[in-house]
């Protein structure tokens, strides 16, 4: 052979052969992810570590193993040679990442995330091995967006000591030396004043001087991560007072503590388990100060735009039409309109307030009870039906109550508008509460871990946002004067104000039949009929009064009807609620009843999981279910990844429910959990559903289920 043409042959075999270390990067949203490696090679029988590098677009970030009270963390799935193994990720120390009232831990800017890969001592010099990475992510700024990216690296396997990476190596050395590592630490955490003391003592920690320190837990139940950490500095370490988490709800304390404390620019693991504190880890004077969290802040202003945007409800349009009608009729008194508006305000916050105050009392007496507890009961539904109902009957001209065609004096007729508008503000709040769950769940579940002054706050500005509307047009001269006149119209307009009032008792009528069954809907039905009966002939009463005419013998009847209708609400017998019968689901999908050992059954059997925390009385619930869940595309995904659908019905109330909340951070529905079958942290679905968010959680969960039986 021509030894030119014999050299440009072996030029082409030579750039035509695997190039060490060349790796495939993969270029997505606002993320750059590449695989590297410590080394140019590998021995037989050695342990190189192999790096997924994150490059992050300024103001985006990914998240720690504990992604904290929001994300998800990298998983990486390797597929290597036969006889190739590969351990977990050395996960460097996290960065606090907080997102208004809540916690995040991640990482910024450009993150390392190494694994050691083994390789066989029978892997033969001269040869390559193609080792290969799934990558699953999420990255965040004001929106997240998961990913995965497929990677590959090709290591020649070579005899003798091998060279560093010179572009990745240094890297990655300087990653694995900084990344937190167990530092012969003594530690032990106990309960005290409510608080969970943390207390650590060591050579790593002896004479600390930062009162910033900070401890990131592994379990994100462990701790209330939102919450700030106070410091005590000891001559031997220190003391960390921590709220707690859903880990120490149920009366049984964690049997360990783990996670990363960080401590003048230092990471270091800690093990802790419950005892007495070790010698020296506090007594150097008074705790440091804790430092204010804007969470709180940002969480009263949440309630008060919250409060506004609950107007918009449906469950709230029913009440709003009752005020709309009350300021019709105050059109052309602008002292009226004022007191009925101060009332209304008034009777709103009142309301919030003593909603409140009944969950921190029964929150502080270790009951599992959350928002919207009020229509769990069967008697408060029935009642909230018949007092729309008989609001309707009021509006459509039955009977008149709060009017003066009596010929009542003005000013009896303005104080029983004022208890009108007040009352009417408790009503308001006791049927709109539970629509809050959809954009305020997170915001009330942050509120019900603070001290009871701020969970008021918060409430509070919850109740003032929601009845600002009304207050601002009532406390506005200009826009009472766009009211028309008074006149026929007015009459025509309360008509047709009572037809959404019917639709709202409607409704609660349909909800209680999701609680008793047929025999409580049968009871409900004829007490409605009773009170249309008592309703007309009281009206028939007022008409006569107003005649001149008796009317003793038909007001006598018309409150038998009143009583008649308590009877017939209270649903079985010595005041028990009839048995609950079976929620319909959605279409073409089986679900199953929700509980802790389904779910974990599930699981091992290798099974994604979607666990939806639902309620006959929560409307975003119905929605989600009618038109999210109820779609082909959902019923395909579910055939399509195999995963069962629980059912956590709470619409009567259910403690093991309510626990499975908390344990969530969240105390109201909706709430859509997908579980893979891969071990990790669920997937937390949007609470306005669309089925495509659905069908892509599931897919993801059948890929997370597929790749852990791969592995």
């Amino acid at each position: 052979m021509n030894p030119s043409r014999a050299a440009m042959l072996l030029l082409i075999l030579v750039l035509a052969s695997p190039n060490p270390g060349r790796t495939q990067p993969v270029r997505a949203a606002h993320i750059a992810l590449d695989l590297a490696a410590q080394t140019e090679t590998v021995a037989p029988g050695s342990t190189v570590y192999v790096a997924v590098v994150q490059t992050l677009d300024q103001g985006w970030h990914t998240y720690w193993r504990n992604p904290g009270d929001a994300g998800e963390p990298t998983t990486i799935r390797w597929t290597l040679p036969a006889g190739w193994s590969a351990g977990g990720i050395v996960w460097p120390a996290p960065r606090r990442l907080p997102v208004g009232p809540i916690m995040n831990y991640g990482y910024e800017g450009r993150v390392l995330l190494a694994s050691p890969v083994e390789a066989p001592a029978n892997a033969s010099p001269g040869e390559h091995a193609e080792i290969a990475a799934k990558v699953d992510y999420l990255v965040c700024a004001e929106v997240c967006i998961p990913g995965s990216a497929n990677l590959k690296i090709d290591l020649p396997i070579a005899a003798g000591a091998p060279r560093a990476d010179p572009r990745w190596g240094p890297a990655i050395a300087a990653d694995l030396a900084a990344a937190p590592k167990p530092g012969r630490l003594q530690a032990a955490f106990r309960r005290e004043s409510g608080a969970v003391k943390l207390a650590i003592t060591g050579a790593a920690v002896s004479g600390a001087r930062g009162s910033d320190a900070y401890f990131y837990p592994f379990d994100d139940k462990l701790i209330d991560q939102a919450r700030p950490q106070g410091v005590e500095l000891g001559p031997r370490g220190l003391t960390l007072s921590l709220t707690p988490g859903a880990a120490f709800t149920g009366g049984a304390d964690p049997s360990m503590a783990r996670g990363v404390l960080e401590v003048d620019g230092k990471a270091l693991e800690v093990d802790a388990g419950p005892g007495p504190p070790p010698p020296g880890a506090s007594g150097l004077g008074p705790p440091a100060p804790v430092r204010a969290s804007l969470g709180i802040a940002v969480a009263v202003a949440f309630a008060f735009v919250g409060g506004i945007i609950l107007n918009l409800m449906p469950c709230v349009f029913p009440i709003l039409s009752m005020k709309v009608a009350a300021l019709a009729r105050h059109g052309d008194d602008p002292r009226a309109a004022r007191s009925n508006a101060v009332a209304f305000v008034a009777g709103v916050v009142m309301s919030f307030l003593a909603l409140a105050a009944v969950l921190i009392a029964a929150r502080a007496g270790g009951a599992a009870i959350g928002w919207g507890f009020q229509l769990q009961s069967p008697l408060v539904v029935a009642a909230l039906a018949l007092v729309m109902f008989a609001a309707a009957l009021n509006l459509s001209g039955l009977y008149d109550v709060g009017g003066s065609v009596q010929g009542l004096g003005s000013g009896l007729a303005r104080r029983g508008g004022l208890v009108g508008s007040l009352l009417t503000g408790a009503l308001a709040v006791v049927v709109a509460a539970p629509c809050t769950a959809p954009f305020m769940g997170p915001a009330l579940g942050y509120a019900l871990t603070q001290p009871g002054v701020v969970v008021l706050a918060v409430f509070a500005a919850l109740g003032l946002g929601f009845a600002a509307p009304f207050a601002i047009f009532s406390f506005s001269p200009a826009l009472l004067r766009h009211l028309p006149a008074p006149g026929p119209w007015m009459d025509i307009t309360k008509k047709i104000l009572a037809f959404p009032l019917y639709a709202s008792a409607a409704w609660l009528v349909w909800v209680l039949a999701q609680q008793t069954g047929s025999a409580g809907l049968a009871r409900m039905l004829a007490a409605i009929v009773v009170m249309g009966a008592g309703a007309w002939i009281f009206g028939l009463a007022q008409r006569r009064r107003a005649a001149g005419a008796g009317a003793t013998s038909l007001l006598a009847l018309a409150a038998v009807a009143g009583v008649l209708c308590l009877a017939l609400i209270t649903v079985g017998r010595k005041g028990s609620p009839l048995p609950v019968p079976g929620r319909s689901t959605a279409a073409a999908i089986t679900s199953e009843p929700y509980s802790a050992q389904r779910l974990a059954a599930l699981r091992a059997q290798g099974r994604p999981v979607l666990v939806n925390f639902t309620a006959a009385w929560c409307v975003t619930c119905q929605v989600n279910e009618r038109l999210a869940l109820s779609s082909q595309a959902v019923a395909a995904a579910f055939r399509r990844s195999g995963a069962a659908y629980l059912v956590a019905d709470w619409t009567n109330h259910d403690p093991v429910i309510a626990k499975a909340l908390a344990e969530q951070g969240r105390i109201g529905v909706p709430l859509y959990l997908v579980y893979g079958a891969g071990g990790g942290a669920a997937k937390v679905l949007p609470q306005i559903l669309t089925p495509r968010a659905v069908v892509e959680a599931l897919d993801w969960a059948r890929l997370n289920s597929s790749s852990s039986r791969a592995s």
